[in-house]
């Protein structure tokens, strides 16, 4: 299973990968620079976004589904929780994709207090999204035995860890100016 799951992983890392690159590209470039991605129209760069989030999405249901050993039963009662779940976690996610792209916006002048701004709403949100996951374990608990419920929060997790280390790579870290 180990081995299923590393390999789901890379998979999904190199795509996450190649859409966060992308995405990022088209969020952090400002419009007032003559690059290529500059002159995307902006009308399509929120919709491609969201196309790639759905994707990964996608993604992130089928590597779960790969390596959650559920009987036909448990997959019954798991699967629609996941779905409800997985939208509290889009909606964290979103408010994470707003702060990055006011981040990309304001990268070249970013004050001391948006940099301030910028940190106390990035561990918020993250704060945020494990209070989501704590709330979630009790709820798969009452539908599969617990030791299923870890598997899933440390796939969730690791899937979690894999794209936010991807983005990270793409946002350049601030760049005191003082």
């Amino acid at each position: 299973m180990t081995r299923r799951i590393h390999a789901a992983l890379l998979a999904l890392g190199a795509f996450v990968m190649v859409s966060a690159r992308a995405a990022a590209q088209v969020a952090a470039t400002p419009v007032s620079q003559p690059t290529a991605a500059a002159a995307m129209p902006t009308s399509t760069t929120d919709q491609d976004i969201e196309m790639l989030r759905a994707d990964i999405r996608s993604k992130r249901k089928q590597v779960v589904a790969a390596n959650m050993s559920l009987t036909a039963d448990e997959a019954t009662r798991f699967w629609p929780l996941f779905d409800q779940y997985t939208a509290e976690v889009r909606k964290i996610n979103d408010r994470r994709w707003a702060m990055m792209k006011d981040y990309a916006e304001h990268y070249h002048t970013m004050t001391d207090a948006q940099a301030k701004d910028h940190m106390e709403k990035s561990a918020a949100i993250d704060a945020e999204l494990i209070a989501l996951r704590m709330q979630y374990v009790p709820k798969f608990d009452a539908l599969v035995a617990p030791q299923k419920v870890v598997q899933f929060y440390q796939i969730d997790r690791r899937l979690d860890l894999l794209m936010n280390l991807q983005l990270a790579s793409l946002i350049p870290v601030v760049n005191p100016t003082k």
